[in-house]
């Protein structure tokens, strides 16, 4: 291989990490977000376990990070414990990435029973500041209102206790500001039900993780082809420079 041929194929390998540093962003920003939603929704979600997605995902955003420095220093320099080590973090990002689109594929197809409390948790609401429910309910009811839309609100105590008059103000549309939650004024609500929004929303966030597998896997088939052929070029590759 001619020294025009290795210095090809170091650049390949830092342009190859940097887009490790692109996808570990995205998949990190997923996981955050994820989370995010989940701390913020977690009344109205059956079960914990989805939150395993999001914390493979930023732990394999922080592997890709490091394998994105890792690989970007190992074309400045000529080390066969560099070339190793970087093989090996590749084979564990490539582990965690998978692990991670597997279950956030599984609990995107679960969402109507991971949501299945919101109807309970509509059920119990007070109108009170004091009451979390009533607290987490007015805080998801923006864009949107009731479970399906406005008329879930016609079969709660709540409603029966108003007069069977209006809605929580919460359901109103900001297009509306004289919108005081009469039902007499339906237009003047959010037609989108909730639970419709909330699972949007985890999809969104599902996806990116999801996707993010086929995007490291096929980075990481140019970084295996890149350091193998520059290990098969240069077997006598030394831990560290002789100067």
């Amino acid at each position: 291989m001619s020294d025009q041929r290795r210095k090809t194929f170091k650049t390949i390998l830092q342009f190859t990490c940097q887009l490790l540093w692109m996808v570990g962003l995205v998949v990190g920003l997923s996981g955050f977000y994820l989370l995010k939603n989940l701390r913020e929704n977690s009344l109205f979600l059956s079960h914990s376990y989805i939150t395993l997605p999001a914390i493979l995902a930023l732990a394999s955003a922080a592997f890709l990070v490091v394998s994105g420095f890792l690989g970007y220093w190992l074309s400045l320099r000529d080390s066969t414990f560099l070339q190793g080590l970087f093989v090996y973090l590749l084979v564990t990002v490539l582990c965690l990435e998978c692990t991670a689109s597997a279950l956030a594929y599984f609990h995107s197809t679960k969402l109507d029973s991971e949501i299945a409390p919101l109807s309970g948790v509509f059920q119990n609401y007070t109108g009170s500041r004091e009451d979390p429910n009533s607290r987490a309910v007015d805080a998801t009811q923006k864009e949107c209102c009731g479970v399906h839309d406005y008329r879930d609100w016609l079969k709660t105590s709540w409603f029966n206790q108003t007069g069977e008059l209006c809605v929580p103000h919460s359901c109103c549309n900001s297009t509306f500001p004289s919108c005081n939650g009469t039902v007499d004024q339906p237009w003047q609500l959010y037609p989108q039900g909730c639970q419709v929004k909330l699972e949007m929303s985890f999809r969104f966030v599902l996806s990116f993780i999801i996707w993010g597998s086929p995007v490291v896997f096929l980075v990481e088939i140019i970084l295996f082809l890149t350091v193998a052929q520059l290990m098969r070029d240069y077997p006598d590759y030394q831990v560290l420079d002789k100067k």
